[in-house]
C-alpha cells in the first residue's frame, strides 16, 4: 500500500494558539483514513499525520520505532497484531470512560489485552468474486472452503500475505482452528496451486476481484459492496462450513510524543458518529458503539456461521510468529 500522508489543519482564532498534533497509522482502507484526517482535523483544529499501512507492516513498524516511537495512535486492522503489540510493551494501557457504551466483544478486546487495545469495528472473513468472470467461465460462486481447491480455479485467486497482512493471518488461524493445524496446512498447500498471487494488503485482492484481475478474492466481505457500489459486478459471500471474524482494533502507542491528543483522538474515535463515517467511506464493518448506526450494507452476523475463535491464543506473538513461519516454509515455497 502506498504510504500516504493526509495532513488536516484549522486555523485558530487570531492565529497564535499552536493546534494539537497526532500522528496516525491508519490501517482500514484509504478511503476512510483520508475521512478521518479531514473531518477530525477541521472539527478540531488538530494538525493531524496519518500515514496508511496494512496491520502487519504497522506493527512491523512500531516494533522497529519502539525505543524511538514516531506514532501516537495506530486506528484500525486486525486485533491480532494489536494484541501481539500490547503483549510486546508496544501500546499504553488506558480504560476509557466510554467502554461501558461498547459491544461486549470490543470490551472482551480491551480486557485481555489489558487494556491496551479496544475493538473499534468487526467483520467476516469471505469470499469475494466476479460475477461476470464466473459466469464467463460457468462456475458457481465458492461456497464452502472446499470449494476454492476447484482445479477450474488454477491462478484465479489472490489472497493476501499473512505475514505483511491481519487479513491473512486471520485466514491460516481460521482454517487451523476449523480443520486442525495439520489437516489446514494440508488444504493450504493444495489451495497455493489455484493462487495467482499473495498481495502486501488484505484489501488488495477484493479490489483485482471487482476489477477482473483476478475471479476470486480470500477477504473480509464487508469489503465488497463499496466496490459494487463503485459500479463493479462484484459479490462476497460467508463460508457455510464456518469462518472467523475480525475485531479491528485501536491502540495509543507507548511513549507517544503527544499522548493528550492521542487520547482526544481515541475518545473521538469511539463516539457513534466517528463510527459511522465509516459507511459514509463505504466501508460496512459492524462498529463497536452500540448506539452507532449499523448500515444495511453491512453483513448480518446473525445469518453467518462463526468459528469460536480463539483471539488470546492466536493473537499472542509467538502463536502469530509461529503460523507465519509454517506457511512461509511449507506453503509459500512451493511452485505453483
Amino acid at each position: 500500500m502506498k504510504k500516504l500522508f493526509v495532513v488536516s489543519t484549522l486555523a485558530l482564532a487570531a492565529g497564535f494558539v499552536q493546534a494539537d498534533t497526532v500522528n496516525v497509522i491508519c490501517s482500514v482502507q484509504a478511503e476512510w483514513c483520508n475521512m478521518i484526517g479531514t473531518v477530525y482535523g477541521k472539527t478540531t483544529g488538530t494538525k493531524i499525520n496519518i500515514s496508511m499501512k496494512g496491520s502487519g507492516e504497522a506493527l512491523a513498524q512500531l516494533i522497529a520505532e519502539k525505543d524511538n516511537p514516531k506514532t501516537d495512535i495506530w486506528f484500525g486492522g486486525t486485533g491480532d497484531p494489536h494484541l501481539q503489540a500490547a503483549e510486546q510493551g508496544l501500546s499504553l494501557e488506558y480504560k476509557s470512560p466510554s467502554l461501558s457504551q461498547l459491544q461486549v466483544w470490543s470490551q472482551q478486546q480491551a480486557a485481555q489485552s489489558k487494556f491496551r487495545t479496544v475493538g473499534i469495528y468487526s467483520g467476516p472473513l469471505g469470499f469475494g468474486y466476479n460475477t461476470e468472470l464466473l459466469a464467463k467461465k460457468k462456475l458457481q460462486p465458492p461456497k464452502v472452503w472446499a470449494d476454492l481447491l476447484n482445479p477450474a480455479l488454477k491462478g484465479e485467486i489472490q489472497v493476501a500475505n499473512p505475514a505483511s497482512s491481519g487479513t491473512a493471518y486471520t485466514m491460516v488461524a481460521t482454517l487451523v482452528q476449523m480443520m486442525g493445524e495439520e489437516q489446514a496446512f494440508e488444504y493450504m498447500k493444495k489451495l497455493h496451486k489455484n493462487i495467482s498471487q499473495y498481495t502486501r494488503s488484505g484489501t488488495g485482492p477484493i479490489k483485482a476481484a471487482a476489477r477482473g484481475e483476478t475471479t476470486v478474492s480470500i477477504s473480509f466481505v464487508h469489503d465488497a459492496p463499496g466496490e459494487k457500489m463503485n459500479g463493479f459486478p462484484v459479490e462476497a459471500i460467508t463460508p457455510a462450513d464456518g469462518t472467523g471474524a475480525e475485531i479491528g482494533s485501536m491502540s495509543i502507542i507507548k511513549g507517544a510524543r503527544n499522548l493528550e491528543a492521542a487520547k482526544k483522538f481515541y475518545e473521538w474515535a469511539l463516539t457513534p458518529a466517528a463510527q459511522e463515517m465509516a459507511a459514509a467511506a463505504k466501508q460496512f464493518q459492524v462498529p463497536s458503539n452500540k448506539s452507532a448506526k449499523v448500515d444495511k450494507n453491512v453483513p448480518d452476523f446473525k445469518k453467518i456461521k462463526f468459528i469460536n475463535y480463539d483471539y488470546a491464543k492466536y493473537g499472542a506473538s509467538a502463536e502469530r510468529k509461529r503460523l507465519i513461519a509454517k506457511w512461509e516454509k511449507e506453503v509459500n515455497s512451493l511452485p505453483r
